[in-house]
């Protein structure tokens, strides 16, 4: 009570922060007139003019007024738009390192160029991060001629490019890009060999579009990059058989959580029908630890089976189980369900069984993003995940006003006790829409429900909808933004166009681009154009009349977001529009919570097939229970963000120690280090400290040398040598061991050497790392059990993953001392002598370092004879 009085008294927070800015506004508005006096030349100067002074020492915020009206002009010569002040308020927002929520059809891609512009001056490069290919592609395009007006390098990342190309993108003042595509190249960088391979810059700053969907919705989904791991496709068959035969009493579901397990009754009839096939030998348990592979999978052909439906989480296309995105309803081309899950689900549908696949490199999105020095994202729906944003990522949530009042009606919810009554209901309200000339739109949470609801309205002949899947990102936008058009009906999953503008009349630059594209004369161009602008205008007055788009959600999904983000595609820069959604007791949500209770109360109300309940209270409980699921399931996200944090602290580690050997001209010193290191552990293992002479192990110590070093010393008679220490033993085996490296390096030359020590430490470090990711696997995998016995699942995983980070170190030492002492090289002798030893590293008779002419012929990726220690093609052998 006293909060809302304080309030009323003196604005909330946010309004505080919005009345801040105005005096900002008032600056740059302030600039306009003499900004918009400057010539196009004098215009463009500025940049120039901008970056002199940050080099002076200036910094961004005192060139943001003069920077921002600069942006607002070129944006009126080159696109023929001019920011609002809302907008300008929204660039402040995402300059200042936040997240601006602004309405849909508020302008943000045009919003994201101010503080781009000013931030691109540094000249460390902007990311703007965009949902899909198509939008990245349209806002370089789009945007673009306002930076490039002003002498902005633009690039745009986008799938299918060369490392060539995506270095290039990345070397632009602005990249656009998506969120899959910036997070794989970030892994792919840190698998490369050098740093010229490398396309990434370092980080500086990011702009998130739509940043509810990339930095909440899909952060539950790891990048991984996987390679193959073992076959095992017939164990995959077998597990799926087994699932078919359970009846109900022989697992638990739980939909709430997505878990299901087997019951005891469920074990014991697993272990009777395996014991007849012979999987499990008589007397023996599932749970025994030879069986470990076995119980994953027929856990994994449960989970495919009980948890998993066809056309909903998954599709089959072309023989190949592809996901659909529970959030956008779009297939998932190119994802796989992890742990084998995706195996299980391709056992259960009869199709090819691709190979397992094993984790080379995996980060999550909230790690990612992290990694930015600075961070800002834009979205229309924001605020009801605040908490998250500000808990994950520190950045606070900033709503800025409508640029016009916002005029849509937004009516209470009709629950119906069936989903066939819902369905005949909302067929009722898109034949009257259809028939007054208001455009509809209709949103589902599947594509099997958009084409059901689409068949339907089919057969009753009146209306022909067009249904949206969100199949192609291209048609997807064209068939939204045209989803204004009077009378028009636009079946569509959720979030499906999402970054289009619904336009009421329909989109007009859309169409000129459509139907004007084989038009080469340029005065039956302009007049037909201005032709399709008219008809469009006459169309939108047309639309209004009618009331405007008109949303329908066929029924609530377990995000208030999602629901906003639907509701939001009408009422765009003050135009009429209308929603309401559509439930019924049969929809998942009403289902799991609670609708039991309802129905008895629908019932009691004498609720007659056909009617609906209308109640604000109905609208508030669904509300509450729409809260828990995302309580639920910001917790899921805390949780593996704790989880991955554990291995984002080793990936840095590892990504860190790459990075500095392959800017390190070579690694002499660390190998040594390392030798010396594994020498130390092998000593102080079979020689311990404080232990008498009789009791060393120095047969073992022997047997160890010669594992890893490839030496026969006679340790057994130092040993037996009176007064002796160890620590004697082990200067004598340091010694010995740097004997044998010079020997190596004096053979094969210095140059040589150092190649190959550069070249081992990081494939073996790749190796090591690969095998260790895998083994966190399956620590992660297991882990949840410790529950059981009263310990902290994540305390135990922070322990143990250490543990196997120090293991990993010691063996990856371990491997490149063994990999270095006993590595030998053969070169095929060559025609030319002077070539062949020139291959070998080394100064052959005759043959100057300093006179290329005595050098010979000397093959491409032979050691350059004059001593660099690069490859010939890399040095004197240099094309061009």
């Amino acid at each position: 009570m006293f909060g809302s009085i304080a309030r009323r008294v003196f604005g909330s927070a946010n309004d505080r922060i919005v009345k801040g800015m105005r005096k900002t506004v008032a600056a740059i508005n302030a600039l306009e007139p003499q900004t918009a006096a400057l010539d196009d030349a004098a215009l463009a100067a500025k940049t120039e003019e901008f970056r002199e002074r940050l080099a002076g020492g200036a910094d961004l915020d005192s060139l943001l007024p003069e920077a921002f009206a600069v942006v607002r002009e070129a944006a009126r010569r080159s696109l023929g738009q001019r920011h609002f002040d809302v907008q300008l308020m929204g660039g402040l927002v995402l300059h200042q390192g936040r997240i601006t929520e602004m309405k849909t059809g508020e302008g943000k891609t045009l919003v994201a160029t101010l503080p781009v512009y000013l931030n691109a001056l540094s000249g460390k490069g902007v990311h703007v991060v965009t949902v899909n290919d198509y939008l990245a592609k349209r806002d370089a395009e789009w945007m673009g001629r306002i930076y490039r007006f002003l002498g902005l390098s633009v690039g745009c990342i986008v799938h299918g490019l060369s490392d060539e190309e995506r270095r290039d993108a990345y070397g632009a003042d602005v990249t656009y890009g998506t969120n899959n595509e910036f997070g794989f190249d970030y892994l792919r960088d840190n698998m490369k060999f050098s740093l010229e391979e490398m396309v990434q810059r370092p980080f500086n700053f990011a702009i998130v579009d739509e940043v509810d969907s990339i930095l909440i919705d899909e952060a539950r989904t790891p990048l991984i990059i996987s390679g193959p791991a073992e076959d095992s496709s017939e164990m995959y068959v077998k597990a799926d058989a087994l699932i078919p035969l359970l009846a109900a009493e022989h697992f638990e579901k739980d939909e709430k959580q997505r878990a299901v397990t087997l019951t005891d009754a469920g074990v014991e009839f697993l272990e009777s029908l395996l014991r007849e096939k012979g999987e499990i030998a008589e007397g023996g348990s599932l749970y025994d630890i030879e069986h470990v592979s076995l119980v994953h999978h027929i856990n994994q052909a449960l989970k495919a089976h009980k948890l998993f439906a066809r056309d909903t989480d998954y599709i089959v296309k072309d023989n190949h189980v592809v996901i659909i995105d529970e959030f956008t309803g779009r297939m998932m081309e190119g994802r796989r369900y992890s742990e084998g899950l995706h195996q299980a689900l391709e056992a259960k549908e009869k199709v090819k069984i691709q190979q397992e696949n094993q984790t080379l490199a995996s980060v999550t999105f909230q790690n990612y993003f992290r990694l930015y020095p600075k961070l800002a994202g834009m979205t229309g729906t924001a605020q009801t995940e605040a908490a998250e944003f500000e808990q994950i990522y520190k950045l606070s949530v900033v709503e800025v006003p409508t640029n016009v009042a916002v005029a849509r009606k937004d009516y209470d919810d009709e629950v119906y006790r069936s989903t066939r009554e819902k369905f005949e209901a909302i067929i009722a309200l898109v034949e009257d829409c259809h028939a007054r000339g208001q455009p509809i739109l209709v949103g589902t949470t599947s594509i099997e429900k958009s084409e059901l609801l689409a068949d339907m309205l089919r057969k009753k002949g009146k209306v022909k909808p067009q249904v949206l899947n969100a199949r192609y990102h291209e048609q997807e936008a064209f068939i939204i933004a045209q989803a204004g058009v009077p009378g028009a009906v636009t079946i569509a999953t959720n979030m499906a166009g999402r970054g289009t503008d619904i336009q009421l009349g329909g989109n007009a630059d859309m169409r000129v681009a459509a139907e004007l594209a084989e038009l080469t004369d340029e005065a039956a161009r302009a007049a037909k154009e201005a032709q399709i602008r008219a008809e469009i205008a006459a169309l939108g007055e047309t639309a209004k009349a009618a009331g405007g788009l008109y949303v329908v959600g066929t029924e609530r999904h377990e995000s208030r977001r999602i629901d906003n983000q639907l509701r939001g595609r009408s009422g765009r820069q003050g135009d009429p529009g209308a929603s309401k959604f559509f439930l019924s007791l049969e929809d998942d949500l009403m289902r799991i919570f609670g609708s039991e209770r309802m129905d008895g109360m629908l019932q009691k109300l004498g609720l007659q097939d056909g009617e609906a309940i209308t109640h604000p209270w109905i609208n508030k409980a669904l509300e509450k229970a729409q809260q828990k699921v995302e309580a639920r399931n910001f917790e899921i996200r805390k949780n593996l963000l704790r989880f991955d944090d554990v291995m984002n602290d080793q990936r840095k580690a590892i990504y860190g120690q790459r990075k500095e050997l392959m800017q390190a001209d070579e690694v002499v010193d660390l190998v040594g280090d390392m030798r010396h290191e594994v020498i130390e552990d092998i000593v102080s293992a079979r020689i311990p400290e404080r232990v008498m002479p009789e009791q060393w192990d120095a047969e073992g110590l022997a047997l160890d040398v010669r594992r890893v070093m490839g030496l026969d010393l006679p340790i057994a008679g130092w040993a037996a040598e009176e007064g002796i220490a160890d620590k004697e033993i082990l200067e004598r085996l340091l010694r010995e061991a740097d004997r044998l490296m010079a020997e190596k390096a004096a053979n094969y030359g210095p140059g040589t050497m150092r190649m190959i020590e550069k070249s081992l430490v990081l494939q073996i470090l790749d190796q090591t790392w690969k095998e260790h990711l895998l083994g966190l696997d399956h620590l992660r995998q297991g882990i949840g059990l410790r529950a059981y016995g009263q310990r902290d699942p994540l305390n135990e995983y922070k322990q143990e993953a250490f543990e196997m980070f120090e293991r990993m170190l010691a063996l990856y030492r371990e491997r490149v001392t063994t990999m270095l002492c006993r590595i030998e090289l053969r070169f095929e002798e060559p025609a030319e002598t002077a070539g062949a030893s020139a291959a070998m590293g080394e100064a052959a008779p005759g043959v100057d370092p300093g006179d290329p002419s005595t050098w010979g012929r000397v093959p491409r990726n032979a050691p350059c004879p004059c001593g660099s220690g690069r490859k010939y093609k890399h040095c004197h052998g240099k094309m061009g």
